[in-house]
């Protein structure tokens, strides 16, 4: 596993696994929202487990600028009380985990967001 205490998290385009809203699978996130903020969470969520704002085709957001607080890494220090020096750590961490189960640990996307996160 890539060290993340002297990197910084950085996005990667065409990746979406982090739209990949499934409950079953973010018991996690679910318990660290607000009753409102759940209640959100769980509307966005798709037949398939995909946020019904997620473009599979184009693998990116449809309402990236409008996207909820809980969607954005900014803040999920506040969600799961992460002190702003972890921060960073914290979010590569989340962002791998999500890329192995859905892509795989090998995948081409998990290369590309390992690169991205070394490129700082």
């Amino acid at each position: 596993m890539m060290k993340t205490e002297h990197l910084h998290w950085q996005c990667i385009s065409h990746c979406g696994a982090c739209c990949r809203l499934c409950p079953e699978e973010r018991v996690e996130a679910l318990a660290a929202l607000t009753e409102d903020q759940r209640q959100h969470y769980l509307s966005m969520v798709g037949e398939d487990g995909w946020c019904i704002h997620y473009d599979s085709g184009g693998r990116r957001c449809r309402i990236y600028e409008q996207r909820p607080l809980f969607c954005r890494v900014s803040e999920l220090g506040a969600i799961f009380s992460v002190p702003v020096e972890q921060l960073d750590s914290f979010a590569i961490s989340c962002c791998r985990q999500q890329i192995r189960s859905l892509y795989g640990g090998r995948s081409k996307v998990m290369r590309r967001f390992d690169r991205a996160q070394r490129s700082q």
